[in-house]
């Protein structure tokens, strides 16, 4: 028997005094629910969850603009988004697991659009959020500069793209892109995320992730290679100057509770090796929950203890809210780091 997912839909309405009888008639001890009414049922309940499960399964990179979003935040998404979808849309699930993966960073594969190298665009988000020019002092980034057909050089160029963390070069390439003004671009996080705390004049506001809701446009950062500190804990290193060599990591907000989902959904780079999507929990009210990505410092992750790896754990201990004024500008008017700045992520 073959059922349409609307007509199955109005059997359910049609007889779902039915259905509610059943669901709560209390079991006699002498009797059962008739099998003939459960056969009945059961095609109709099972049509009916999984047209529901696919209606309510959406692509949030496919979902219009959110009418409240500022054209910045728009641009940013809308920027993330298509560089997601070029890397053929990798992600990790709300488990912290990588639930795709594909082409990775020194792979000679082109990617979705057919034309583009994987390596090449890693080494594309370098030159163009000239975040390439600030790691001069390290092995092969003079290659990138300018490709050629030489073998040599194409080599000692991709041995740069796997020896340097790129996901601050992508943040910055995507801010490059959309042309928001006053964002500082730079090859580590925590000059941004520093920025955003002590600069009024900065696009982002630095928040805690655990009281401000994120929303679309917004950069979710923590804090890596160190014991966690928190939200109080980074402010108090900001305000003592101490953050100077602190590893850290951002990813774009794209999307927020998209109806109703409690999910947050994220863009990074070089997140396994790739521009990946990560889903994070929220709570009623549209915040992180916290308390469920808080790295243990006493499980580690191994093969007979897979429980213990959650790739969304870490101190994820500053919101960068997007101002709803921020301006954009031309490429040329953003804000660059001195090239005497140290690599770090």
């Amino acid at each position: 028997m073959v059922f349409k997912a609307t007509e199955t839909i109005n059997e359910i309405k049609d007889n779902h005094k039915m259905i509610q009888s059943i669901c709560l008639r209390p079991i006699h001890p002498r009797g059962s629910i008739p099998v003939s009414t459960l056969m009945h049922l059961m095609p109709i309940l099972i049509v009916f969850w999984l047209g529901t499960s696919q209606a309510l399964a959406v692509e949030v990179c496919e979902l219009p603009p959110v009418n409240s979003s500022s054209p910045a935040a728009q641009a940013i998404v809308r920027t993330a988004c298509e560089e997601h979808r070029l890397w053929g849309q990798p992600f990790i699930n709300r488990h912290g697991r990588i639930a795709k993966l594909g082409i990775t960073e020194s792979e000679s594969d082109t990617l979705a659009d057919q034309k583009s190298i994987a390596w090449q665009q890693v080494a594309l988000y370098w030159r163009e959020s000239s975040t390439l020019a600030m790691t001069d002092s390290a092995p092969g980034s003079s290659s990138c500069v300018a490709l050629d057909n030489s073998r040599n050089t194409a080599n000692d160029c991709r041995a740069f793209l796997l020896d340097t963390p790129w996901s601050a070069a992508f943040i910055s390439w995507v801010m490059t892109r959309v042309g928001l003004a006053g964002f500082t671009v730079s090859p580590s996080h925590i000059t941004y995320i520093r920025a955003s705390y002590l600069d009024a004049s900065s696009p982002y506001r630095f928040t805690d992730p655990g009281i401000e809701k994120p929303k679309a446009g917004d950069l979710l950062c923590r804090i890596r290679g160190r014991p966690p500190v928190g939200y109080a804990g980074l402010r108090a290193a900001l305000d003592a100057g101490r953050t100077e060599d602190w590893l850290s990591h951002c990813d774009i907000v794209v999307a927020a509770n998209v109806n109703g989902d409690r999910t947050l959904h994220l863009i990074g780079g070089n997140v396994s090796n790739t521009v990946m999507m990560r889903k994070l929990p929220l709570d009623r009210k549209g915040r992180l929950q916290l308390s469920r990505l808080q790295p243990n410092q006493d499980q580690e992750c191994t093969p007979a203890q897979e429980n213990n790896c959650n790739s969304n754990r870490g101190d994820w201990a500053a919101l960068l809210k997007l101002r709803p004024d921020v301006a954009l500008a031309p490429p040329e008017s953003q804000t660059a780091t001195p090239s005497s700045t140290l690599l770090h992520q």
